[in-house]
């Protein structure tokens, strides 16, 4: 049985999310108390039609003591099934003009004296049991309705425990780093294209951004460098049960370096991690990979 857990802030997705998975034949149920997991698996399983793929979303509706003893539900019930937590978080400026644009009341709000900014930072509070058992964060911050779900069908209904998923992003530190990092690299210190009046508008995918960027060993010596981080570490992160791990590339705008280097560490990890996910965020552009090592971008 395969169990897709969904939580996160408010307006960050989670509806998206849950439908999703609901369109792709998942058994989905909105707003479950934390308590009634385990007896939900229970009637599931015993039914004459048994579900094998659920998915839940659990929240900041739930009761402050359900969420508490989260992560000891979740302990035993991952032990009977094969279990996912996703959580979906958004920059808080973002939730902010989201619910300004829909005018929706924040959960956090209804009976009390909270403003919505106040209830949007409670709630992280509130869900931190959550989002510190989460397998995989999501950062909706600039994705569209489209792109999450793309990433939640690739990403999460399709992802097996036997193997990591392997996420390989470029970002522009100017606006902000991504929350679902797990590591970073900061590429700023490369030779930047910007400064080429005919480079500056092409993106690292391009050749004539390439052409330029090979021709500065500072650019070999850098991917280099983090190709043997990543062959160094990476089986380590495996062996320790990891299901999704995100390698955030950052140079200033997220258009040229950090989308060049991105577009070949994907290519020379895409044979060992099948499922491998490359995403250039600045550029609203993401594809899983399945490639031959060392093919070209």
């Amino acid at each position: 049985m395969q169990l897709v857990i969904i939580s996160g802030r408010s307006g960050s997705g989670k509806s998206i999310a849950l439908q999703a998975l609901e369109d792709l034949g998942f058994y989905a149920i909105d707003n479950l108390p934390a308590t009634l997991l385990a007896p939900l698996i229970d009637e599931l399983d015993a039914g004459s039609v048994g579900q094998r793929r659920i998915a839940v979303s659990i929240d900041a509706r739930n009761l402050p003591e359900a969420l508490e003893r989260f992560p000891a539900l979740l302990a035993d019930l991952s032990k009977r099934v094969d279990s996912q937590v996703v959580y979906l978080t958004t920059d808080t400026k973002a939730l902010l003009e989201r619910y300004a644009a829909t005018r929706r009341r924040h959960p956090l709000t209804r009976g009390s004296q909270m403003t919505l900014a106040e209830a949007i930072e409670s709630e992280q509070t509130y869900l931190a049991a959550i989002r510190n058992a989460a397998d995989l964060i999501i950062d909706t911050t600039s994705q569209s309705v489209h792109e999450l779900r793309s990433q939640i069908a690739t990403q999460v209904a399709d992802h097996t425990s036997r193997q990591m998923t392997l996420t390989i992003e470029s970002f522009g530190f100017k606006h902000g780093v991504p929350l679902d990092a797990d590591t970073v690299f900061d590429v700023r210190c490369l030779p930047n294209p910007y400064w080429i009046p005919a480079l500056r508008s092409h993106t690292g995918q391009e050749q004539e951004v390439a052409a330029f960027l090979e021709d500065y060993d500072d650019v070999t010596d850098m991917y280099n460098d983090i190709v043997k981080w990543l062959e160094r570490w990476l089986p380590s992160y495996t062996a320790s049960n990891r299901s999704y791990f995100t390698v955030a590339i950052g140079c200033t705008g997220g258009q040229h370096r950090s989308v060049y280097l991105a577009e070949r560490l994907a290519s020379q990890f895409a044979g060992q991690y099948p499922s491998l996910r490359l995403r250039h965020r600045e550029l609203s552009v993401q594809k899983v990979l399945n490639e031959t090592p060392n093919a070209s971008p």
